[in-house]
């Protein structure tokens, strides 16, 4: 039987403004080129906050460099960062707003938001784990990501247009 207890969080002890660590927050993701080869990198999130009201609502945003993809291979690093993919001169950033978060089970937490990449804004609800005590938090999530809903759809024969990212955000109160 599926638990249905959503207390196992208590939002309220981590009322307050929040403020990203982004030299302690680490974004990867991974895709396959040509169906087989493993391609993983980084990208670097350099800004984000979350406010969290004393009767457990949560919002915040989590903001990405675009132009800090890194695969360890420039050649395709530069690639993505042009106008075939990310178009970073025109599109520097990739956000996530979160509209909203609640409790649904020990250490979890759902998030709705809105994700923008490439100019192009879809709505998203992502589950995630949530640890930390005073003035700490981490956030933590897995979600897969098809680039083509974002209108990044180039593709090599046998690119993959789903990526897996692994996020796990670090907060400091306020």
């Amino acid at each position: 039987m599926r638990s249905t207890d959503t207390t196992s969080i208590d939002l309220n002890d981590f009322s307050g403004t929040w403020t990203l660590d982004s030299e302690r927050t680490s974004v990867k993701f991974s895709t396959k080129g040509m169906w087989v080869f493993p391609v993983k990198g980084t990208v670097k999130a350099i800004a984000g906050n979350a406010e969290i009201t004393p009767d457990g609502a949560a919002t915040g945003t989590l903001v990405i460099d675009a132009a800090s993809f890194d695969t360890k291979n420039e050649k395709r690093d530069a690639h993505l960062r042009s106008d075939d993919f990310m178009e970073v001169a025109k599109y520097p950033l990739i956000t996530f707003k979160a509209t909203s978060g609640r409790p649904i089970g020990p250490g979890l937490l759902e998030i709705s938001g809105v994700l923008t990449i490439h100019g192009h804004a879809q709505p998203m609800t992502l589950r995630a784990e949530v640890s930390g005590s005073g003035n700490s938090a981490t956030v933590s999530t897995r979600v897969e990501i098809d680039r083509s809903l974002w209108g990044v759809s180039w593709a090599k024969m046998g690119t993959g247009l789903k990526n897996q990212v692994v996020i796990c955000a670090h907060f400091d109160r306020t």
